[in-house]
């Protein structure tokens, strides 16, 4: 049974078990040693997202890189679709990123990737895992003439602007289209204003100003009042808002509206069609997606798959199926023929091409997906057993799945990266999904809260 990782990553409180110094150093010492089977020297570099305990978890696993025997190379603050490509680009053996996404600022996390850019796998989690709790570690270590060494890298930011830049159609212009920003105080406060700037957009930014502390407070993908009010005061054509680590994206359209991560992949898996590069004609989705999404598809012709909840399980169907293009409601979008990871800021500059293909402002695009009410409560749990052996929750399950027929469905998982429920619901009208979603809520809060 897995202890440290979880659907993405080690995460947890800062500055306590397990997202603690001696953790970070024990995680980077079974990185290398894993590595080393093949190189002398393995390459592992290294960013984080601004949070206040990244420096610190930081110089752990350094520490734990060099005193197994690889090259460290700190990029500073970058978003994590950035440490994967400069990952790839410098042909290193791993990238490992210092985040907790859109979690608040108490909380970090470790996620790792492979020299190619995609995540590790399962296996390769565990086979690290397995290592660090082993404690022979310290049986492992090199002598001192083997120990690695900390390297500097030149305008890394500089780098993924240029690659970013380059994933927008050369045939299209955004010159003089008027953009909001939300950075969500992040890793992506400098990278995102210069891209958009840098291809001819008007831009205007909020939260932006990270000290440590404000990452996702109130602001980001998961908060975006402030920009829809901002967008609408600013007259802009869209806002875009990015997550803590800035693999995640969320819009709003002209009028203030927020568009969600399906819409935007319908919007942007419909454009890709057109013009004959939806490989296989598929979108890949979670079983987390708005129904208004399935009807969609059919309606535009698109094939649709749900797989498991987790990018990394959307990324393992996409390679399965042959498809361009998946992601999550929650805004993390994959597109395979740009990047190997979800890129918050690749999204929107997919979702900026469609939007000028067509013609067409965003809020009118948004109408090709009607959103069938949900409702979602997320619930505090002491423990996690499998659901379905819990009997007062699959009963109750069970009655609301019956009384909603094929109007409506239940959704009941936990969280892969806190202990946390969650009851979602949809159904034919808010008070009927409401009513349904508190009815499950309640019951699992009784059982297992």
């Amino acid at each position: 049974m897995r202890k440290l990782f979880g659907t993405d990553g080690v995460r947890g409180e800062a500055n306590k078990y397990p997202m603690n110094a001696e953790t970070a150093l024990a995680l980077g010492q079974a990185v290398v040693y894993t590595l080393k089977k093949g190189h002398a020297h393995p390459k592992v570099v290294i960013g984080k997202d601004t949070r206040i305990s990244g420096d610190m978890l930081e110089s752990s696993l350094e520490a734990g890189i060099t005193s197994m025997g690889g090259d460290s190379y700190p990029l500073g603050i970058l978003p994590t679709p950035g440490i994967a490509f400069v990952a790839q680009s410098m042909r290193a053996n791993a990238g490992i990123v210092i985040s907790a996404s859109h979690n608040p600022y108490q909380d970090n996390g470790i996620k790792i990737f492979a020299g190619s850019g995609f995540k590790l796998s399962d296996e390769q989690e565990e086979a690290i895992e397995d290592l660090m709790l082993s404690n022979t570690l310290h049986e492992l270590v090199p002598q001192v003439k083997e120990m690695g060494r900390i390297f500097s890298m030149e305008d890394v930011n500089g780098r993924y602007i240029v690659f970013l830049k380059n994933t927008f159609p050369r045939d299209l212009s955004i010159e003089g289209i008027k953009i909001v920003l939300d950075t969500a105080n992040g890793a992506t406060y400098r990278v995102a204003p210069a891209v958009f700037r840098e291809l001819g957009a008007d831009v205007e930014v909020i939260h932006n100003r990270p000290n440590g502390i404000n990452i996702n407070d109130h602001c980001g993908s998961q908060h975006t009042r402030n920009l829809s009010e901002k967008v609408v005061e600013s007259a802009a054509s869209m806002g875009l808002a990015f997550d803590g680590d800035g693999d995640r994206l969320i819009a709003v359209d002209e009028k203030g509206d927020e568009i969600t991560g399906d819409q935007i992949l319908l919007i942007c898996a419909n454009a890709l069609k057109k013009q004959g590069k939806l490989n296989n004609d598929l979108l890949v989705t979670t079983v987390m997606s708005n129904l208004g999404l399935r009807v969609a598809c059919k309606k535009y012709g698109l094939k649709h798959h749900a797989s498991k909840v987790g990018d990394r399980y959307v990324l393992e169907d996409m390679l399965r199926l042959g498809s361009v293009i998946g992601g999550e409601n929650s805004g993390h979008m994959i597109f395979l023929d740009q990047h190997t990871t979800g890129d918050g800021i690749v999204a929107a500059l997919q979702l900026l091409a469609a939007m000028v293909r067509s013609g067409k402002p965003l809020s009118e695009l948004a109408k090709m997906m009607d959103i069938y009410p949900q409702k979602l409560i997320n619930l505090d749990v002491k423990s996690k057993p499998d659901i379905a052996t819990v009997p007062e929750v699959m009963g109750v399950i069970e009655r609301v799945e019956k009384a909603l027929g094929e109007e409506g469905r239940v959704l009941v998982r936990y969280s892969g990266t806190q202990n946390m429920c969650r009851v979602m619901v949809e159904g034919p009208s808010d008070s009927v999904t409401e009513t349904y979603c508190k009815e499950i809520a309640d019951i699992v809060k009784s059982v297992l809260g």
